[in-house]
């Protein structure tokens, strides 16, 4: 029988202990790519997620776009007898994901030796604030301190004001890419070699941000340069930033390459600035920034939204409007592309979530269910997979164990 394909992890199973949202973010990327996802939740309380705004009625409105695709149960594993049924869950697990304090799960009895010895081929995925290693791998870690450990925070924001941490929790969810990325990467690996073993892959928070500022490193290493705060792409390109329009509106406007320059050029009927000394590179137009953000300014100050990006698209420069979450529900793009998808909801009905990406042409992915409810599939694991009896669970659910 000819197995039904829900993307291209179909088949692969993994555990998902962790809480909030970096781990469990990577964990649920990988449920859209069809990877069974098991959610191991405590009784009586589940994921903290479940608490965090913002809310309708009291429902948590993050839940549904972080949880779904995923099966919950309900499992006290500080507990012997919850130890004991973990030890049986990840039996037939591909894919182990925490994200608790270093040290956490030793000190419970359940350190990598101990998992690996039921299961020799466990990837275990961990990620932690500052990683399991160095002076501060012990120290809680979350999204908004490790973004300013990262070096990130520091360049937000404008000189003359405090730096400013991201409106969201940015690093989380790129976080939550790399432990996606780094599952599939030691997958891969442990199915193409001989031996079939698994590993431990970890990281801390504040790498992840950190690995996309080669920039930075450079620039310190070789110039001395401390950078600081700046609202735009400062020293990067000339132009870049961000314009207002005839109708009052925004956009983001980057010339990253001559090329680009080159095709806005045109666009203001300004050739004369490729021959000009001043401003024909990118180099040269870096240093008379202020003269080219005036003449730049004054164009797009004279068209109105539409006027500029059809324009512009005309002459192949990239622009685009600074969007609203109203701009991108009324959006043809994002209707085209089904970047919004509406999912069933216990209580509320239906509710909105982001689509499944990216888009795989023979293995598509897709929400196949909603986000569970707490312990929604304790009987289905516990009792069809594991084989517990009604008694047993009945037991264990009277302890707190499940």
């Amino acid at each position: 029988m000819e197995r039904k394909n829900f993307g291209p992890l179909t088949g692969v199973q993994i555990l998902d202990i962790s809480t909030m949202i970096a781990a469990p973010f990577g964990a649920t990327l990988l449920a859209d790519l069809g990877a069974d996802v098991t959610k191991v939740e405590l009784p009586n309380k589940g994921d903290t997620l479940r608490t965090v705004g913002p809310w309708k009625d009291g429902e948590a409105l993050r839940w549904p776009g972080l949880a779904r695709n995923k099966k919950s149960v309900t499992l006290n594993i500080h507990s012997e007898d919850g130890k004991e049924l973990f030890l049986k869950l990840i039996q037939d697990i591909d894919v182990l994901i925490e994200n608790f304090r270093p040290g956490t799960l030793e000190k419970w009895g359940l350190g990598y030796d101990v998992l690996k010895a039921v299961n020799s081929k466990l990837i275990l995925i961990r990620v932690s604030g500052y990683g399991q290693t160095g002076p501060y791998s012990e120290k809680a870690g979350f999204g908004t301190p490790g973004t300013a450990f990262s070096g990130h925070t520091y360049l937000q924001g404008y000189p003359d004001r405090p730096p400013v941490s991201p409106s969201y929790s940015l690093l989380d969810y790129i976080t939550g890419i790399y432990a996606a990325f780094a599952a599939v990467s030691a997958l891969y690996h442990r199915d193409v070699n001989e031996d079939g073993d698994g590993q431990v892959v970890e990281m801390g928070l504040y790498e992840s941000i950190f690995r996309m500022l080669e920039f930075l490193i450079a620039e310190y290493d070789q110039n001395g340069k401390v950078r600081g705060r700046s609202p735009g792409l400062a020293g990067h390109s000339s132009p870049a930033g961000t314009y207002e329009t005839k109708d009052g509106k925004y956009v983001v406007l980057v010339c990253s390459t001559d090329s680009t320059f080159n095709r806005l050029a045109e666009a203001m009927n300004r050739t004369d600035m490729l021959e000009d000394d001043r401003y024909y590179t990118n180099s040269v137009r870096l240093q008379n920034d202020s003269d080219v953000q005036e003449i730049v300014i004054d164009f797009i100050k004279g068209l109105t939204q539409q006027e500029l990006q059809e324009k512009l698209d005309a002459f192949g420069v990239p622009v685009s409007p600074i969007l609203s979450i109203e701009d991108i529900f009324n959006d043809p793009h994002y209707a085209a592309r089904q970047n919004i998808v509406e999912v069933e909801h216990p209580r509320l009905g239906k509710v909105k979530v982001p689509g499944v990406v990216p888009n795989f042409s023979a293995t598509p992915g897709a929400i196949r269910y909603r986000a569970p409810e707490l312990g929604e599939h304790n009987e289905e694991i516990f009792s069809g997979k594991l084989g517990l009896s009604a008694e047993k669970m009945a037991d264990l659910k009277e302890k707190g164990v499940i």
